[in-house]
C-alpha cells in the first residue's frame, strides 16, 4: 500500500473531468463518486506512470496493459482486511487487469492498494448480492459485485 498526499492540482483536474463526464450510466454513488475516481486514477498515476486514456474498458495503459482503475472513498487509512469491489455489471470490461485506490473524503491522501489481473481477480474474489451484509466487515452491499481483500492484491505489477 503506497500512499499519496493529494494536491490542489490533482483536485483541479479532477473536477475538470467530473465536468466533462457528467453522470456515469450504474453509477452506485449516483455519479458523487466521479472525482475521487479521478483523483484515483491520477494517484495510480503518479505511483506507476502510464497514459491517462479515461474509456469505459480501462483507464490507464501501463507497460501495453489496459488497467482498470477501481476507486472508494473513505475517512480513515485502509486496513489490510478491506475488501476491494468490482460491480458485477463491469465484468465485461476489456481491461487486463484491476487497480485499486482508496480517496479520503476530505482529498487530503490516498492509497495504491495494489494489482490483479483481470482473470486472476475474478477467480479469488467472492460474489456478493446487493443488500447483502458483507460478514467480515458488516458492510451492506450497494450493488451486486465481487469482492477481494486488500491483503490478496498483487503489490508488483504482474504477479
Amino acid at each position: 500500500m503506497i500512499e499519496v498526499n493529494i494536491t490542489n492540482d490533482m483536485i483541479h483536474l479532477a473536477e475538470n473531468k467530473a465536468e466533462e463526464m457528467g453522470k456515469l450510466n450504474n453509477s452506485i454513488l449516483n455519479g458523487s463518486g466521479s472525482l475521487a475516481g479521478f483523483i484515483g486514477e491520477q494517484i495510480f498515476m503518479n505511483v506507476l506512470g502510464g497514459e491517462w486514456k479515461n474509456t469505459y474498458d480501462y483507464d490507464v495503459i501501463l507497460s501495453g496493459k489496459r488497467i482498470d482503475v477501481k476507486t472508494k472513498q473513505t475517512t480513515v487509512k485502509p486496513k489490510s482486511y478491506y475488501d476491494c469491489s468490482v460491480a458485477s455489471y463491469n465484468t465485461k470490461q476489456d481491461c487486463d487487469a484491476y487497480a485499486f485506490v482508496r480517496v479520503k473524503k476530505d482529498l487530503s491522501v490516498g492509497w495504491l492498494l495494489g494489482i490483479k489481473p483481470k482473470d486472476k481477480y475474478f477467480k479469488e474474489s467472492t460474489f456478493m448480492r446487493k443488500g447483502e451484509v458483507d460478514p467480515s466487515n458488516n458492510f451492506t452491499v450497494r450493488a451486486d459485485c465481487y469482492n477481494l481483500r486488500i491483503d490478496k492484491l498483487d503489490e508488483s505489477l504482474w504477479n
